[in-house]
């Protein structure tokens, strides 16, 4: 059995990659999910699969069915999110290996506060607006409907 914790020594990267290609997100209440994540981004999700659970539970667990989610498009990204019917009443935590938050890029400050009151406005609880000069950013953390940190993030100046 090899030891897991130790990387190879190579003389070229395990891999190459060159971005983030997707973000697909675990959800307990997929429209629910959905409601929010169109509200959070103002678009509707560029493919939608969620209809097929209705007619087959089974496309849950189809990866050609992109596992009865939705997709979203923002910029050159994409943020997808999974159902996961079974871990219903279960909330993620920050704290357990795996994600911590997932930040989405606004453009400005002005952003920001604007997402701020529009988010107070609806009724989602969030954070106030962080500037952290060191590294030339402002955030604004809020929480998905299963309690996924989120934050927006805007360049400072």
């Amino acid at each position: 059995m090899s030891d897991t914790t130790q990387t190879p020594q190579t003389p070229q990267p395990l891999a190459q990659p060159r971005g983030i290609h997707h973000v697909r997100l675990s959800v307990t209440d997929i429209e629910r999910s959905k409601a929010f994540y169109t509200a959070l981004v103002g678009a509707e999700p560029a493919l939608d699969r969620t209809a097929e659970l209705s007619s087959d539970p089974g496309a849950v667990d189809d990866p050609q069915r992109f596992f009865g989610g939705a997709v979203f498009e923002l910029g050159g990204q994409v943020l997808g999110l999974r159902p996961v019917p079974a871990a219903s009443g279960q909330t993620f935590s920050p704290d357990r290996p795996g994600l911590d938050h997932i930040s989405l890029a606004v453009d400005s400050r002005t952003d920001l506060d604007a997402a701020s009151a529009r988010l107070a406005a609806a009724g989602v609880e969030h954070g106030e607006v962080i500037e952290i000069p060191a590294q030339g950013i402002a955030v604004l953390s809020l929480q998905d409907p299963d309690d996924i940190n989120l934050e927006l993030t805007a360049p400072l100046g």
